[in-house]
């Protein structure tokens, strides 16, 4: 059950940190301070997004092998 609960916030931290690197991206790309070519759900979201998942799953409580 705990590696359940640890992917669960895993799979909520890449979504809800995709969403918000998406909507600032496309926030600077109407401010002109991006450049154009910067694309939400590009590499660098994704990437941040994967980041950000993998700290929740390692932050996250898992079972003790004893």
């Amino acid at each position: 059950m705990p590696e359940f609960v640890a992917s669960l916030l895993a799979a909520a931290a890449f979504c809800l940190t995709l969403l918000a690197l998406n909507a600032l991206t496309r926030l600077l790309i109407q401010a002109h301070g991006a450049p154009p070519d910067l694309g939400e759900s590009g590499f660098l979201q994704i990437g941040s997004a994967l980041v950000v998942a993998r700290v929740a799953y390692r932050r996250a409580p898992h079972r003790q092998i004893d």
